[in-house]
């Protein structure tokens, strides 16, 4: 696939009905799609064909990007027959951990062939098995990347040893600047394909550590984090709002030595939450419960997960990168954890036998994350800005932030923000279209890009659950905002003009 038309969605935002299914950002391997208008998110949900027609790109694991879909259709002419379908994964484990699950859920064997470049495997199933094997890809975030794809359908046999040697000294880079920022040693950060394939890969160790046990999920999370501790393990118990209760409960189960771990986002996505955790994580660690914290949302910058947490994801793809145009994760681990040794050694065996983050996207990721720190600081100002705003304007019902750094209690680092996503509602739900519509930003799927992007959140995350989101304290009509690198002034007028009109 050739570039495409450069185009600065900091002064040009994708936001007008035209702009439907361009990549954001305009490039080849962009992470995120337009989505204008507040039809489109519906017609998206409800699988239209004109939005179909017109989806240039989408979030990776839920959207094939056109290399990736044309590698699945060329494996499938080579290894499925008539009634069978074929999709390719990174590695001959994440193939056969496909397998499994496909036929735990469907009763329908799946096998496993080498692709026959680098380390593909060919995961093949019965037509029937389709939903399944997507759903895997999805959840566990084991993904081929469009720049893994293009490469493999080059007719190259694989990366070159000076393509190989770039990409490891890359990761080591990156390795080294989140655990410069961690306070830990490079050896404890270990990366992966996507955010989702680093907190799967947590949860198969909190799981082999106390099997037959559920986790526990603290707060409304992200969709696919509470869909991975559904589908996988001993199921999850989930406690939609982390109050007084939901905490004093979960101590209980942990010192009734009936929980593998807890899992929680700081803050939440999308409601900004910030489980106070300080004391629950020295009463979980007592009863050798482990906790794992996601710190996407807050980031290493301003939040020190470490200083609570045994495990620490991170989707790279979000803030760290910022670009948008790359896909990637991070698992951190504490080495004042009790259980470092066993999380470690889990980690090194793993990635002995598979080192899932493709050559090219960790030299993409080294060299957009090189101002990491300096463009979270501009976000979390241009948050606090906007939120500010919205908060005082008496068409705006309700603003979900941390009011201050203060909530993430001891993991605040002393000159961190609060993060550079929001979420709003407005008191006439009936007039959430007409400001979307409005909006002069881009509108899509995804987070912590350079440039800001909005989107009507629950629908798009939970649109055939709205009444149980809504039952979790997740509107309907709940609007979620990353806010970019652009001019505060700039961006408060841009909200300004799409409110203008609504009194409430």
């Amino acid at each position: 696939m050739p570039e495409l038309t450069v185009r600065n969605l900091l002064t040009d935002p994708a936001w007008q009905a035209g702009d439907l299914g361009l990549p954001l950002p305009p490039t080849t391997h962009a992470v995120s799609v337009a989505l204008p208008l507040w039809q489109d998110v519906i017609d998206y949900e409800e699988e239209h064909p004109r939005i179909a027609a017109a989806l240039q790109a989408g979030y990776p694991r839920f959207f094939l990007h056109p290399l990736v879909s044309a590698l699945f259709e060329e494996a499938a002419g080579r290894f499925a027959r008539a009634g069978e379908g074929c999709l390719v994964f990174p590695s001959a484990v994440t193939a056969e951990r496909a397998a499994h699950y496909v036929e735990e859920k469907t009763g329908a064997a799946a096998k496993v062939v080498p692709y026959g470049w680098g380390t593909l495997h060919a995961l093949v199933f019965t037509e029937s098995s389709r939903r399944m094997a997507r759903e895997y890809w999805r959840y566990c975030g084991g993904v081929v990347s469009s720049r893994m794809a293009a490469r493999a359908l080059s007719g190259e046999r694989g990366a070159d040893q000076s393509l190989e040697e770039s990409g490891q000294a890359a990761k080591q880079q990156i390795r080294s600047r989140l655990a410069s920022l961690a306070g830990v040693s490079p050896d404890d950060v270990f990366l992966f394909p996507s955010g989702m394939a680093a907190m799967a890969m947590a949860h198969r160790l909190v799981t082999a550590l106390r099997p037959g046990l559920p986790t526990v999920q603290l707060d409304f999370p992200y969709v696919d984090v509470l869909r991975v501790q559904q589908a996988f393990g001993s199921g999850v118990k989930f406690f939609p709002v982390a109050d007084a209760a939901a905490l004093e409960k979960t101590g209980e189960l942990a010192e009734a030595g009936s929980i593998s771990a807890v899992f929680a986002e700081v803050p939440s996505n999308p409601l900004l939450t910030c489980v106070p955790l300080d004391d629950l994580s020295g009463r979980l660690r007592q009863s050798g419960v482990p906790l794992v914290l996601d710190d996407t949302v807050a980031t290493l910058v301003n939040l020190d997960a470490l200083a609570l947490a045994d495990l620490v994801t991170s989707s790279l793809t979000k803030a760290f990168s910022g670009v948008g145009d790359v896909i990637a994760g991070a698992l951190m681990v504490n080495p004042r954890s009790p259980w470092y040794a066993f999380f470690k050694a889990g980690l090194e065996a793993e990635q002995a036998h598979h080192d899932l983050l493709w050559a090219e996207d960790a030299l993409v990721l080294e060299e957009n994350s090189r101002d990491f720190p300096e463009r979270v600081q501009r976000m979390n100002a241009n948050a606090a800005a906007l939120t500010d705003y919205l908060a005082s304007h008496p068409a705006v019902d309700q603003v979900w932030y941390p009011d201050s750094p203060a909530r993430f209690g001891r993991m605040a680092r002393p000159a961190g923000g609060r993060g550079c996503l929001f979420s709003f509602s407005l008191r006439d739900e009936a007039a959430s279209a007409a400001f979307y519509d409005a909006l002069h930003l881009s509108k899509g799927p995804s987070l912590g890009t350079n440039f800001s992007l909005c989107c009507p959140y629950t629908l798009l995350a939970h649109y055939t659950e709205l009444d149980w989101a809504a039952a979790c304290g997740v509107p309907r009509h709940l609007l979620r905002v990353s806010a970019g690198l652009e001019e505060a002034e700039d961006l408060t007028a841009r909200f300004r003009h799409a409110l203008k009109g609504l009194t409430g």
